[in-house]
């Protein structure tokens, strides 16, 4: 049995529950001053002002952590990723910076089938070798735990061996790796111009390992324009519903399609992406409980418009935030930049972005009732912050304020 107290906290700082917040709840965050908290076997026993926790903090024998009067947050949660792949993709960099569209990238041989080509070249051992240092990365900026979606295989082969290697590395690494299967990301060369006979090919040759060997939570599909249909989105989805696979989807990022209202229609855990959002789209989304994964830093690498999150938190659609790591489109990992862009550029409140790379995030991974927010009972992830507040992260733009990670009761 493992005791720790993380002691003279300035400001906790933390939201609370064991689900999505919505409204004007999303920026209501539970703030105690001079505060610790008490964890046991993993897990925090106790939060709150200090004289509650630790009133005999002299005579304690358990390990104590002094926070030296700073903040205290939750861990992190980003909830959208791709970051087991191989390969680099600088070149389609310069061609974005020329004006050049992502759907003309894809006709020059470039986008996500690019990546699809190293990706299959590339060794159990190498993907693994590349996945275990992204990890690193991410734990140092406070990300404790993280989804990862295949995707770079479009075939059985390399989309079972992404799918084992991170089940391989939330084995071994710190980070909590949350596993999804996205085996429809975009159409490879050989399935050139038959999208369906694609789809049925992962459902039918594919989709049954991955459940046979649990390698996934979630399944997601690209639903857009360029890539699938809602009808082909939508058996998909069922399909791996059926399987045990919980649904996701990429929506409405480069056209209104139609993806949103198909997450609510499916009871999807998150629709993701949603630059293009109809007004149906929110509304159906409002009526579900879909969260909202919305991806600044997409938009600030394509140079877009960004999604409409005020307008979706003020419509009461549960909201979170995802850095979309990535090496096309966004390759990024900068936690830091993702506060400050939806705070800057997406009027998100600190705390409403807080909430959203926290609890919400933990919502979007069906695991708000585990971690997300400093209550008694939850996994004890948290981050000591290099600042007196909270208030900082956005604050201090792009600046990484994570000074120490706790994850599951441990000082890593």
């Amino acid at each position: 049995m493992s005791e720790m107290i993380i002691a003279n906290i300035g400001e906790l700082a933390t939201p609370q529950g064991t689900a999505a917040r919505r409204g004007e709840a999303v920026n209501e965050l539970k703030i105690i001053e001079n505060a610790a908290v008490k964890i046991k076997d993993e897990r925090i026993e106790k939060a709150g002002p200090e004289e509650e926790i630790i009133p005999g903090k002299d005579s304690c024998t358990c390990r104590i952590i002094d926070a030296r009067g700073k903040a205290v947050v939750p861990g992190f949660v980003d909830p959208h990723t791709h970051f087991i792949f191989a390969g680099s993709r600088a070149d389609e960099f310069s061609w974005r910076l020329q004006g050049v569209s992502y759907q003309e990238i894809m006709a020059r041989g470039g986008g996500i089938v690019n990546t699809v080509d190293d990706t299959r070249q590339a060794s159990a051992r190498k993907l693994y070798s590349l996945g275990r240092k992204r990890l690193d990365n991410m734990l140092d900026l406070g990300i404790t735990t993280v989804e990862g979606k295949s995707g770079y295989g479009l075939d059985k082969e390399t989309e079972i061996r992404q799918l084992e290697v991170m089940k391989a590395l939330n084995r071994d690494h710190p980070v909590d790796v949350a596993s999804t299967f996205m085996g429809a990301h975009a159409l490879p060369a050989e399935y050139e111009n038959s999208s369906d006979e694609f789809i049925d090919f992962m459902i039918e040759e594919v989709l049954p390992e991955v459940a046979d060997k649990n390698l996934a939570e979630f399944c997601d599909v690209f639903c857009e324009e360029k890539a699938f249909s809602v009808e082909e989105s939508r058996k998909m989805l069922e399909a791996a519903e059926k399987a045990g696979l919980a649904p996701k989807i990429h929506a409405d990022e480069i056209t209104p399609l139609g993806g949103a209202e198909l997450a609510a229609e499916v009871g999807a855990v998150s629709a993701e992406h949603l630059l293009k959002i109809s007004p149906a789209g929110i509304e159906a989304l409002s009526a579900e409980d879909v969260v909202a994964v919305l991806l600044p830093l997409t938009a600030f690498s394509l140079q877009e418009e960004y999604a409409p999150g005020r307008k979706m938190i003020d419509q009461n659609v549960p909201v979170a935030l995802a850095t979309d790591f990535n090496p096309g489109s966004c390759y990024t990992q900068s936690l830091p930049l993702l506060i400050a862009a939806a705070c800057l550029y997406m009027d998100f409140t600190p705390a409403e972005a807080l909430t959203a790379v926290t609890l919400n995030a933990a919502a979007a991974l069906n695991r708000a009732e585990e971690i997300g927010s400093l209550e008694a009972g939850k996994q004890a992830d948290m981050l000591i912050l290099d600042a007196p507040s909270y208030r900082h992260l956005p604050y201090q733009i792009g600046t990484n304020l994570v000074e120490t990670v706790i994850k599951k009761g441990e000082l890593i």
